[in-house]
């Protein structure tokens, strides 16, 4: 498995060399995005990315550092079906799954992608709603979901962290959320933990995880807040004088196998 980090930032201003949240894992000749953060459609065709390979989406939670680029991913995917040789054929008419926690934002979505005259119908978008379980299971990779806090505890929930497992594997992505606390149960074991920084502290983030005794190869921070956009190396290293080596601070652009 690949995992590529489009853009790493928090919902801050305009930063340079970052770009919002976006993550994909591509599994064989497959693709699963998390989070559509600004300009990720882009980021993934000029770093070489296999957009054709998109099997599925899946937004943690509907603010606009999390799903701005969304319109602009779905209308490269109709530009390059149209316009790149044997693209369109290799979508075939599939129908990608998106998982949204609020269905009804997808509709201002289509609004703006209506526009869109002659852009080929290659492929279709559904959005389906997030709930706590395994979302998507097929031909050995599974996505699960998790509720978490970060918008606070009514039904419906509204933010969501995931587990994805294939190949043996575990990938966990934390969403924004309240604490660690809240996506614990998807943790054990699993081989990357990606976990924003938007909202906490490295330190105390790295703290809590050592004291939990949960089982992880390599802890990832993505949605960097302040801290880290202002020092990465100087976070970089209170964090590893808790945890070690094992904890990496990703970087727009930047890809990592497992």
């Amino acid at each position: 498995m690949r995992i590529n980090f489009l853009g790493t930032c928090s919902g801050t201003e305009p930063m340079p060399g970052r770009h919002h949240t976006s993550i994909t894992v591509e599994v064989g000749d497959r693709m699963f995005w998390f989070d559509a953060g600004e300009g990720c459609g882009h980021t993934a065709h000029v770093m070489g990315l296999d957009l054709a390979a998109t099997e599925a989406v899946f937004i943690s939670h509907t603010h606009m550092d999390h799903i701005g680029g969304l319109p602009h991913l779905i209308w490269t995917l109709r530009k390059l079906a149209g316009r790149v040789e044997g693209f369109g054929a290799r979508l075939g008419g599939r129908q990608i799954p998106l998982y949204i926690p609020r269905p009804e934002v997808f509709d201002a979505v289509n609004t703006l992608l209506a526009n869109g005259k002659g852009l080929s119908p290659a492929f279709t978008i559904t959005a389906r709603p997030c709930q706590d379980g395994w979302l998507y299971e097929q031909d050995g990779v599974r996505v699960r979901a998790l509720h978490n806090l970060h918008l606070g505890p009514d039904e419906p929930f509204r933010s969501f962290s995931y587990r994805l497992e294939a190949d043996g594997r575990g990938i966990v992505f934390s969403g924004d959320v309240k604490s660690v606390a809240d996506f614990e149960p998807l943790i054990d074991p699993c081989d990357v933990l990606m976990m924003e920084t938007g909202h906490h502290r490295v330190e105390e983030v790295c703290e809590y995880l050592r004291g939990s005794g949960h089982r992880f190869g390599q802890l990832v921070f993505v949605h960097h807040g302040r801290a880290i956009l202002a020092d990465p190396a100087g976070e970089l290293a209170k964090a590893r004088s808790v945890l070690g080596n094992k904890v990496h601070i990703a970087a727009d652009r930047q890809s990592v196998m497992i």
